[in-house]
């Protein structure tokens, strides 16, 4: 494992716990969409099946079953804990729009054509727009919370380190996976302009997008 890998899980999982300290100790799930943590839900619920099929190592395994319980427990929070809080009139995108498509291009498009790396295929092309519905409700609302934008910022991370691994894996171990790069960069490509506002605004407060009416990269079609 190189280091660009190791930050990335880190900054993934430090993301995940940001939003799950941030939903607990505000007792709300404000500004959250419950949409965008259900497709992540699904992600890993359909990516780390072979938890029961193989074993690579001990880091590997903690992290699937960390990242698996903290989505569910994510999900349990808003939908139920604090579903009083829950801003479900602002997160209306339609996820069918994502989860369909996606299905059918993990059909097509695959390493092969079995059902364990059919659904692994279906969670790289999800998580790849799992994060549309969470920029939706932002376009919508017009501002994020400050916890919320750190949420994004570390996943957007996660993200952008994860091509730098790729290119380290390329040429340091000769290996390349055409649909984890391309998912991944279409999923970083998702956050340019959230990073845009973060660094310009310096995240002191809420982040509001550069025009109420303007949707972020990816969402203005679907609006």
């Amino acid at each position: 494992m190189n280091i660009f890998r190791l930050t990335g899980d880190l900054s993934h999982l430090a993301a995940i716990v940001i939003l799950l300290l941030k939903i607990w100790k505000t007792r709300s799930c404000a500004g959250i969409s419950g949409k965008s943590q259900l497709l992540f839900a699904l992600v890993f619920t359909t990516r780390y099946l072979d938890l029961f099929t193989s074993f690579i190592s001990l880091y590997n395994t903690s992290m699937k079953l960390i990242y698996i319980a903290c989505s569910y427990a994510t999900v349990y929070l808003i939908y139920m804990k604090f579903k009083a809080t829950y801003d479900g009139n602002h997160d209306t995108f339609r996820v069918e729009f994502l989860v369909v498509p996606v299905g059918g291009l993990s059909f097509l498009v695959n390493h092969d054509f079995s059902p364990l790396e059919i659904l692994w295929t279906f969670s790289i092309y999800l998580e790849s727009v799992a994060i549309l519905p969470q920029l939706f409700m932002i376009s919508k609302t017009g501002e994020a919370e400050t916890i919320t934008t750190h949420y994004l910022f570390f996943l957007g991370l996660y993200r952008a380190l994860y091509l730098v691994n790729w290119i380290w894996r390329f040429y340091f171990e000769g290996f390349f996976d055409l649909i984890a790069v391309v998912a991944g960069v279409v999923q970083t490509i998702l956050y340019c302009d959230f990073f845009y506002l973060y660094i310009t605004k310096g995240a002191p407060g809420p982040v509001r997008p550069a025009s109420p009416s303007r949707a972020p990269v990816g969402v203005v079609l679907l609006t």
